[in-house]
């Protein structure tokens, strides 16, 4: 990640809501076959541990247990006309929101990929309320145990964070709030309220 200090982003509880918020994100490792990338939900076990789970047949797989890996949440982004502003000679930009988490990956065993596949469901129901929480006990007898055969679960211990908060800090105030009100009448709503309140 480019490390701009007026973009830094260090505020660690901050940056661990806004991750579990989003929920999803991007696996990054070099495997013997090249460098590869999974998409995949996660939740936070600790403060400094993430666990998903991935398919068994994907490529990365094999390679998982014991690697040192790359986990990436993109939050909203926006290109940002440089006629908002309100300010002579600026240039065209994107604002954007990113997290990397670079850690140590260990395969869960059974209790545990199973404890992680229940947390990730709960935090996610909870999130559309008022509709009643989906769990596992509303699917057939022996199901679940079928569908956990296709997928296998690993943790993360982060070992370092880095993050990038692009919001027009480097711009006087009244310029970022006008080019806030660019992105929101461009229909780019996330970006423009994190411009206008600076994470």
């Amino acid at each position: 990640m480019h490390p701009t200090a007026a973009f830094r982003w260090e505020d660690r509880d901050a940056l661990r809501l806004f991750a579990q918020n989003i929920g999803f994100g991007m696996l990054f490792m070099a495997t013997p076959d090249g460098p590869r990338v999974a998409h995949l939900p996660f939740v936070f076990l600790a403060e400094d541990r993430i666990g998903f789970h991935i398919a068994r047949t994907n490529a990365m797989t094999p390679y998982l247990d014991g690697a040192e890996a790359l986990f990436v949440v993109n939050g909203p982004d926006a290109y940002i006309s440089p006629d908002w502003y309100g300010m002579d000679n600026q240039v065209p930009t994107w604002n954007y929101c990113a997290i990397e988490m670079q850690g140590h990956m260990r395969q869960m065993d059974a209790a545990a990929l199973i404890a992680q596949t229940d947390a990730l469901s709960h935090l996610q129901e909870t999130k559309l309320a008022p509709k009643p929480l989906w769990d596992r006990s509303k699917m057939a007898e022996g199901y679940f145990e079928k569908m956990l055969q296709g997928i296998l679960g690993f943790t993360m211990d982060i070992t370092a964070w880095r993050s990038t908060s692009k919001l027009g800090q480097n711009k006087p105030d009244a310029a970022r709030i006008a080019a806030a009100d660019g992105a929101e009448q461009a229909g780019k709503h996330e970006i423009a309220a994190l411009m206008r309140k600076l994470p």
